[in-house]
């Protein structure tokens, strides 16, 4: 981790034969058919390979992109445990992980190379996001991709729940005929009630319309609804009023256990509850209560509060003291964690995220970190040819500024600009007219400033 005052030069792209110098000349020739300006390909000024560690089975595509940039790539199927990654993780540059990988304190400690973590999910509750920051490492994520996956799985068991459709093929399966209608409902006219009205909640809010579902929804702030969806002034009313429950809220402390004995208790009898959201939202052994005791005539599950590391891994006791019990209960519908586990979205995920990623490797920009200031300036184009980026992480504290435009007095800045969050701000500027040999002494002086947590230099 780069403590502040510390040095961190991020490793370049090109190959380690390509001098910096060379790099001036050939950006200055770096113009599309036609003289058509185009950005100027930023690196580095460093000349070791950046390389990326990819996690989780992520998507080939984002793998591919990667490997266009001329980054190093390894890519594993899996996730990696916390000891595995500090055994690993000081190699690289950059890391992709899903849901299951952890970046935790110690993680980043080790990560002495580490310059920025690319989240293929939506959630990024499974990295120390204010310690990456003080380490001058920004975390992007997906936040919208996935969000027609999630609203068609919740359709689907929307439907499936009143149906009782995974029963009957359970039985299909083993040989038995079991033809009834008796509990078994169309959703027609029923009330859907959405707790969280975000990219998932209003898009799911269409889809059920569509089938002629009432919907209802409970958000912490109040918000616009599409459609004829109704907000209701407390997750009481909701849950008293909805035939389906469906949870899209993120893992918070406010958040935890949001739906346990109490709220069980307050949903209609014959009611369902469905949560593709967070694990921990939902007190597990209070739902089992409320469908043995068929107070819930149903429910569907996809997200879990301990999940196995990786496919074919076990999903018993030992993960979940009430595994067994819950695979027991009829009407309930186990899936494992695939609510944005399609095609599309994991295409979609590995475009954004890539891109993000990619952009603040070569050009500084931190548009869309979630636990970072968000800075970005216009691309340098080719004819700037001696023109330098530079990427100043630094303690959120007076006198920061100054300091850094004494030293870059002797130099024309083309452009500037810095934003702070929390503890942590982060300042670009373009430098024209800059030689070579004046590159390490700028950079070592911008590094030995008071408030210095990491500092990039890209030409």
């Amino acid at each position: 981790m780069a403590a502040p005052g510390s040095s961190q030069v991020s490793a370049s792209i090109s190959p380690s034969s390509v001098s910096f110098h060379d790099r001036f000349r050939s950006n200055s020739l770096a113009l599309s058919n036609g003289g058509v300006r185009v950005p100027k390909v930023l690196h580095p000024v460093d000349n070791d390979d950046l390389k990326l560690l990819i996690l989780e089975n992520i998507s080939q595509e984002a793998v591919k992109a990667f490997r266009a940039h001329g980054f190093h790539v390894d890519h594993y199927t899996r996730a990696m445990s916390e000891d595995e990654l500090v055994e690993k993780i000081g190699q690289y540059h950059a890391i992709g992980i899903r849901s299951k990988t952890k970046i935790t304190e110690r993680v980043i400690k080790a990560a002495s190379k580490l310059l920025v973590i690319g989240c293929f999910c939506i959630g990024t509750n499974q990295v120390d996001l204010p310690t990456a920051a003080r380490a001058g490492i920004p975390v992007f994520n997906s936040p919208f991709s996935n969000s027609r996956s999630v609203a068609e799985l919740v359709i689907s068991e929307v439907i499936a729940l009143s149906r009782q459709l995974f029963e009957r093929a359970y039985e299909m399966r083993t040989g038995v005929w079991n033809k009834q209608s008796k509990g078994c409902w169309e959703i027609r006219g029923k009330t859907l009630g959405i707790v969280g009205y975000g990219h998932i909640g209003s898009q799911l809010s269409v889809l059920a319309e569509s089938f002629g579902m009432r919907v209802l929804f409970h958000d912490v702030i109040p918000l616009m609804p599409l459609g004829q969806a109704r907000q209701v002034d407390s997750l009481e009313t909701l849950l008293a009023e909805s035939d389906f429950v469906t949870l899209h809220v993120p893992e918070l402390p406010e958040t935890t256990n949001m739906i346990s004995a109490k709220e069980l208790a307050q949903m209609k009898k014959g009611a369902y509850l469905i949560n593709n959201a967070r694990g921990k939202v939902v007190d597990i052994p209070a739902l089992i209560e409320a469908l043995k005791s068929k107070h819930l005539a149903g429910a569907a599950v996809d997200v879990y509060p301990a999940e196995p590391a990786s496919n074919g891994a076990p999903f018993d006791d030992q993960l979940n003291s009430w595994s067994s019990t819950l695979r027991s209960i009829p009407n309930v519908i186990l899936t494992p964690h695939i609510g944005g586990s399609t095609e599309e979205a994991q295409r979609m995920i590995g475009e954004e995220v890539s891109t993000a990623v990619t952009r603040y490797l070569t050009s500084g920009s931190t548009l869309g970190a979630v636990n970072f200031p968000e800075v970005d300036l216009r691309a340098i184009t080719p004819d700037q040819t001696n023109n330098v980026r530079i990427c100043h992480v630094h303690v959120n504290q007076p006198g920061v500024l100054r300091q850094v435009n004494d030293i870059l007095s002797p130099y024309n800045v083309e452009k500037q600009y810095s934003d702070s969050k929390g503890d942590v701000a982060y300042l670009m500027a373009d430098i024209a007219d800059v030689s070579p040999r004046d590159v390490n002494s700028l950079q070592e002086k911008i590094n030995k400033t008071s408030a210095n947590i990491l500092t990039r230099l890209l030409a």
